[in-house]
């Protein structure tokens, strides 16, 4: 079993120049070995009588969602004002981790003040929307699905089959041709994988 991944950070003193040799992400000063990254520790053995000393970070930072960007969440949890999701990507960009987001008065670009959440997402729902703020107390992202482009992608049915949209505001589960009420997105190409 691997040793666990020792974790620095910029000007950690790592050892000693008569110990090791500097790598990348390293930095020699009064013959200390410093880190200037943020990262892990790499020791490496090479054909030098010394171990050669490197700091590295995730080559893949993280990818945050921006103001403008589209993304797509899954519905958690519905009450009679919002609707809370997990944002899984920005764009077609899988993120690493999921963040929170809401979903409130710009469910429709019309009669806002008549939207009922309940006819517009289900828990579990699949929605693509675009972020109109970066958040608030609770630190949720603040979504809308007020364009033709945006709404339910993925909903299933009661019965547990895959809906088909038959409207912008229906969607039907062919297996019992049961009807529910959805803000069903109209799919642009570019957000269709094959």
């Amino acid at each position: 079993m691997a040793p666990p991944a020792r974790y620095c950070i910029p000007g950690e003193r790592l050892c000693s120049t008569e110990e090791a040799t500097a790598g990348s992400g390293t930095y020699i000063r009064h013959g200390f070995i410093f880190s200037s990254l943020a990262g892990c520790l790499e020791r490496k053995n090479e054909d030098s009588e010394l171990p050669v000393v490197s700091v590295v970070r995730d080559s893949e930072s993280q990818l945050l969602p921006n103001v403008g960007a589209v993304v797509t969440c899954k519905v958690c949890s519905i009450n009679s004002r919002f609707a809370k999701v997990h944002i899984l990507y920005v764009g077609s960009t899988p993120l690493k981790s999921t963040f929170r987001g809401t979903i409130r008065e710009d469910i429709r670009a019309t009669e806002k003040d008549k939207v009922e959440v309940y006819k517009s997402f289900r828990p579990s729902d699949i929605v693509l929307a675009k972020v109109i703020s970066l958040g608030d107390a609770q630190s949720n992202y603040l979504l809308s699905t007020a364009e033709n482009e945006l709404g339910v992608v993925v909903a299933r049915s009661e019965a547990g089959v895959q809906m088909v949209p038959i409207s912008w505001c229906e969607m039907q589960c062919p297996r019992t041709h049961t009807k529910e009420f959805r803000k069903v997105a109209r799919v642009q190409p570019q957000f269709l994988q094959t």
